[in-house]
């Protein structure tokens, strides 16, 4: 296995690999973003992985979601996406768990154990949920996506703390929740967005209104600077 990540190790050094092979990530949703996170790790060097997610592959996951192909139709994502992550690197302890995270879910299972938590659900409840949660945690770092859907480029896609990030419908969202409750992070919460305004679909061109088209050349892209915000973390540990 040491050939396949001499790529890796040639820019993050010996430390810096192995550095990454004792960090343990657990990423909840791995749909159009979660899903290329996931692999990026892999194939970078995390080996140990935890994936939570309680969605099958549907057909209009295709277009960009990475376990959605016409043979994957009606499976488990998670178990789909840990048999190519196993394909991938066969010796990686990789941990499915087919199942939604809310706030009952966090409080039976805690976060306790994982370095990193990647947050790339939809669900503003759930998303909210898992960030107060996971800001209690002392010990632990937290990187979210927010919303990816309805955009074109690519480039616009940046990071930002999600208190200050505007122009953001889920980060609004999720704010807003946070105020209603009365509770708010115990730590900056750092985030994958884009600064790219959302389209607007007009009615009268005939699609549905309620559907958020999202393509992956975004969601991907998403799904890349959230695994990077892992590697690079990691490997600025070893430089300080």
């Amino acid at each position: 296995m040491n050939d396949f990540y001499s790529r890796s190790e040639a820019l993050l050094s010996t430390r810096g690999l192995e550095a990454l092979r004792t960090k343990r990530v657990i990423l909840f949703g791995v749909g159009g973003v979660g899903s290329w996170a996931a692999e990026c790790l892999i194939r970078t060097g995390v080996v140990h992985l935890t994936l939570v997610d309680g969605d099958t592959v549907q057909p209009s996951n295709v277009n960009r979601q990475l376990p959605a192909t016409c043979a994957t139709l009606g499976r488990l994502k998670v178990e789909v996406l840990k048999e190519r992550l196993l394909s991938i690197h066969p010796e990686a302890q990789i941990t499915a768990l087919p199942e939604m995270v809310n706030a009952e879910w966090l409080e039976a299972n805690g976060l306790e154990g994982y370095d990193y938590v990647i947050d790339a659900i939809d669900s503003v409840n759930d998303k909210t949920d898992l960030i107060l949660y996971a800001s209690r945690v002392r010990a632990l770092k937290l990187f979210c996506s927010l919303g990816a859907a309805l955009r074109f480029d690519p480039t616009a896609v940046t990071t930002g703390e999600l208190m200050g990030i505007k122009g953001d419908a889920l980060a609004k969202a999720v704010r807003a929740r946070m105020k209603r409750l009365d509770r708010y992070p115990h730590k900056k919460i750092r985030c994958v967005y884009s600064t790219e305004q959302a389209a607007v679909i007009a009615k009268s061109e005939g699609r549905e209104a309620t559907v958020k088209g999202s393509l992956m050349q975004v969601t991907a892209a998403f799904g890349l600077t959230l695994a990077s915000l892992v590697i690079n973390d990691t490997y600025k540990q070893i430089k300080l």
